[in-house]
């Protein structure tokens, strides 16, 4: 094809290719700017009693689902292939079954082999004082316990610039700000892209 100012649609189809991605993370890991989450007590399908404060220095991945939600079911290869990837880190996926009976996840967990850590809300009622009224609503805190990201609905969580996210929150010193995850993102993006 050959067309007056075909160089510079060119230009600008390869930049919105390349920037996909980015605006992908920017329209669904939105900063979170309402304060603080209850902490909660809740136990895991083997029985263990989880505390969230038990996490203190750790980023933590709070994410409500339920085996009937297809998008939940859609997203839970990709937390697993996220926990996964940081598992040498600071980081852990608690994932809490709003709902639902032990016996139902473990019949989702036969079909579905998870390695994370599998919470039991049978009542919703952390669902419900952490806001999750759709499913999935995924939360990402700091190391400090701060909420920090909110996802609603479901996402490639194993995506490169999720966890460059997720692992800029792990250096965070206390107090930081959103803004410094943001551009500490950025920066070991644009330090991984600069290594191609």
């Amino acid at each position: 094809l050959s067309f007056p100012g075909r160089h510079v649609v060119m230009r600008l189809l390869v930049f919105f290719l390349l920037a996909a991605p980015l605006f992908a993370v920017a329209q669904t890991l939105q900063p979170w700017r309402e304060g603080r989450l209850p902490p909660f007590e809740l136990d895991a399908l083997d029985g263990v009693r989880h505390r969230l404060a038990d996490y203190r220095g750790k980023v933590v991945l709070v994410n409500f689902w339920a085996s009937w939600c297809a998008p939940c079911r859609a997203e839970m290869p990709s937390l697993q292939a996220l926990a996964d990837s940081l598992k040498r880190e600071p980081f852990v996926v608690l994932a809490v079954n709003v709902g639902e009976s032990p016996e139902a996840m473990r019949e989702f967990v036969k079909r579905m082999p998870l390695r994370f850590t599998l919470l039991v809300d049978p009542g919703a009622t952390t669902a419900r004082a952490w806001g999750a009224r759709a499913l999935p609503t995924t939360f990402v805190l700091d190391p400090e316990g701060r909420p920090r990201y909110r996802h609603v609905g479901d996402l490639d969580w194993a995506q490169p610039a999720v966890r460059n996210r997720i692992r800029a929150l792990m250096t965070l010193r206390p107090l930081e700000s959103a803004a410094a995850v943001h551009g500490a993102a950025r920066r070991h993006q644009a330090a991984t892209l600069a290594r191609r």
